[in-house]
């Protein structure tokens, strides 16, 4: 790796942890529906005069839409460190991801040598309905050409994407095939997955991950669990580890399957002192199976709710690292020209009355470095440097003993892979370096890899040594020296792993990850110990 590499993994892991919470912000209480509140007074004409002042009078000319973003950043960051403003730009891509769908034609795709290469078709898409294959190439939409080196992705993306239910013609090129193929391409409703996997660990041990809490998250969550049911899981794990949150209303719908009628789920508290409690239904579907929850000092908002909802019940085990520490709740609120604000309208409490969320009296640029605090004081190493106060102890109905203060710490701690190139491997392959390789790899060979079914992919050995040293070669050109002799099995499972990604989707690329995962490892040891004891 470059000799800096290590020195700024820490900040740039901090930084990923910040950005990832930001985004997790909003959560779904319902929108104003009237504007009795937006009556005018002194403060808001003032601040309008002097908009007003600068457009008009300034000796230059001023980029207004400029001025009036930087006025409401700096508004909201004088408040707390989840109020957001969310700029026209940016709003409907993160809206689509929160929403958990966009209309489209349902393909990833990176611009290789100024053509488009399908990397994969998405899982019931209208482009993997029709029969388009990963590692085709889109040449034509509407007999528009797409291999011009002076089109931009922005515009790819657009004449891919459209109006639900409007049709493009695609003329695709594909390996092997002497003429172009056509395809007639109805554009649809394309699922942005929020559960990345969904199997079985052992034989009773089911598995199911989430990447954030979107509308669509309980649904999917849903027939993955009743999936693993009807496979045989009388225990559940739920990964929320690096999940920044999303919407409150699909979490609690989760802590709803797992508690009985009643119980306590959620307590919020706004300005006003009105308290608003959250309880659950008789409409669980895993209120007597054991069940544990991974965290870590990335889940944030939603995923804390769910974490600290369950161990205040009672239920189940909390395992991995103190979680990040956001206890405010935010309301999205449109501002009348693509843009929008998400603002902080309540906290919210576990249902023992404790507030989890991290002060922020010092700024949020100090709340943002919390992270590197963390890793400088050993609390990612050890459960003995997490700082606890007294005056923020509570217990549980089961005599469990909890704190308040900023996050919620786990029953059994897991401590981060200190190891510098085990890191390294790992951000190479969420980061997409792996990815962007495997891609040439299976270019070689399509309709071998194609024809694979998904056990004779797991079972075979697909990464060889000249792979290895192919990757070694691809990293070179990418300037990264690589010395990754002693982690050999690790990087062959990775980039096995991107394979698995593009070959068969998110499940398969979380199971073959997930194989020397330490905290996973935990979990079946106490698993089969609790077995034992029943």
């Amino acid at each position: 790796m470059k000799n800096n590499s290590k020195k700024y993994l820490p900040l740039l892991l901090g930084f990923a942890c910040a950005i990832g919470v930001l985004i997790g912000a909003a959560l779904d209480f319902s929108s104003y529906t009237s504007n009795s509140f937006l009556k005018p007074n002194k403060k808001k004409e003032k601040l309008a005069r002097l908009i007003d002042y600068i457009e008009y009078e300034y000796v230059d000319d001023v980029d207004m839409d400029s001025i009036v973003d930087v006025t409401v950043n700096e508004i909201l960051t004088d408040l707390d460190p989840h109020s957001v403003y969310i700029p026209k730009s940016e709003y409907v891509d993160l809206s689509a991801s929160m929403k958990g769908d966009f209309v489209g034609i349902g393909v990833s795709f990176r611009n290789i040598n100024d053509t488009i290469a399908v990397i994969q078709t998405l899982e019931g898409g209208p482009s993997e309905k029709v029969g388009i294959k990963g590692g085709d190439r889109i040449l034509y939409a509407n007999d528009e050409p797409l291999f011009d080196s002076n089109i931009s992705e922005d515009s790819i993306t657009n004449k891919l994407k459209g109006e639900e239910n409007t049709k493009v013609v695609l003329k695709v090129h594909r390996k092997g095939e002497p003429d172009l193929l056509e395809f007639n391409v109805k554009r649809g409703k394309v699922a942005l997955k929020s559960v990345d996997a969904v199997y079985m660990l052992t034989d009773d041990l089911g598995y199911i991950k989430i990447n954030r809490f979107a509308e669509s998250t309980y649904k999917e969550f849903k027939e993955g669990l009743l999936n693993l049911k009807k496979k045989g899981a009388t225990q559940i794990v739920l990964d929320l580890r690096n999940n920044p949150g999303g919407y409150l209303a699909e979490a609690t719908k989760i802590v709803d399957e797992f508690l009985p009628e009643d119980k306590l789920v959620l307590i919020t508290k706004n300005k006003k002192g009105a308290v608003e409690k959250t309880y659950a239904t008789k409409e669980g579907n895993f209120e007597t199976g054991e069940l544990y929850v991974l965290i870590n000092e990335n889940s944030a908002s939603a995923s804390e709710i769910i974490a600290g909802a369950l161990q205040d019940n009672d239920k189940g085990t909390i395992v991995g690292r103190r979680s990040y520490g956001k206890g405010l709740v935010q309301r999205e609120m449109a501002l009348g020209d693509g843009s929008a604000v998400r603002l902080t309208i309540a906290r919210y409490y576990t249902p023992t009355g404790r507030s989890i969320q991290r002060p922020y009296d010092n700024g949020s640029e100090e709340y943002f470095n919390d992270y590197l605090n963390r890793y400088k004081n050993g609390e990612l190493q050890s459960a003995d440097s997490i700082h606890v106060e007294d005056s923020l102890k509570y217990v549980t109905p089961g005599g469990k003993v909890v704190y308040g203060g900023g996050g919620i710490i786990p029953d059994v701690f897991i401590p981060k892979d200190s190891n510098f190139e085990r890191q390294s491997l790992n951000l190479m392959l969420r980061n997409g370096y792996m990815d962007a390789f495997i891609f040439e790899v299976l270019e070689k060979n399509r309709s071998f890899y194609n024809s694979l079914s998904e056990e004779e992919f797991m079972e075979r050995e697909l990464i060889t040594d000249e792979v290895l040293r192919e990757f070694r070669a691809f990293m070179l050109r990418e300037n990264f020296e690589m010395r990754f002799s002693h982690y050999r099995p690790v990087l062959r499972r990775y980039l096995k792993a991107a394979m698995g990604q593009q070959l068969f989707g998110s499940t398969v690329f979380e199971q073959i990850v997930n194989e020397d995962d330490l905290a996973l490892e935990k979990i079946i040891a106490l698993s089969k110990s609790k077995k034992l004891k029943n």
